[in-house]
């Protein structure tokens, strides 16, 4: 019986090895890093286009000592999804691709097409930054508000 049992259990394994192996990961599109005077973008889950984001700050030249800690972006909803909130990340990379500086961008309600301008909280840049990219982490979609609910008809029973 413990044959049987040993026999059992390693036959699930080996099903759930096959199975597991067989399955393929989705791939989403990454989001490339760009030089500082490009348009980063940012894809949703299904790999569109979501957001384009352009640097207002020009001086990124951070150390080790002296950080660079205020960096302002303008992120530009480029799909045609109105989303009820949107935040993600932007990352730094210096010359050699090392990542040397990321921070979060945020915004509460966002249309088609519309654009917001917003710093960079926790962001402390340590290199001189070359490239860089977004990547959305929340797009919420706006949901159209729900129809009046009609009133319910009740039977009048009589006596």
């Amino acid at each position: 019986m413990k044959l049987t049992t040993r026999l059992g259990a390693a036959l699930i394994i080996l099903i759930t090895t096959c199975f597991a192996g067989a399955q393929q990961a989705t791939s989403v599109p990454d989001e490339k890093r760009v030089p500082l005077g490009e348009a980063a973008v940012a894809h949703d889950g299904a790999g569109m286009t979501a957001l384009q984001a352009n640097l207002r700050t020009t001086s990124l030249n951070g150390g080790p000592d002296d950080p660079v800690t205020n960096v302002r972006i303008v992120v530009r909803n480029t799909s045609a999804t109105f989303y009820a909130f949107v935040s993600g990340v932007v990352t730094f990379y210096d010359a050699a691709g090392i990542r040397c500086g990321e921070g979060i961008f945020k915004a509460d309600a966002l249309a088609a097409d519309e654009s917001f301008e917003t710093d960079t909280p926790g962001l402390r840049i340590r290199c001189q930054a070359a490239t860089w990219r977004i990547v959305a982490m929340n797009l919420v979609p706006r949901l159209p508000p729900n129809p009046p609910i009609p009133p319910i008809a009740v039977p009048v029973q009589k006596p």
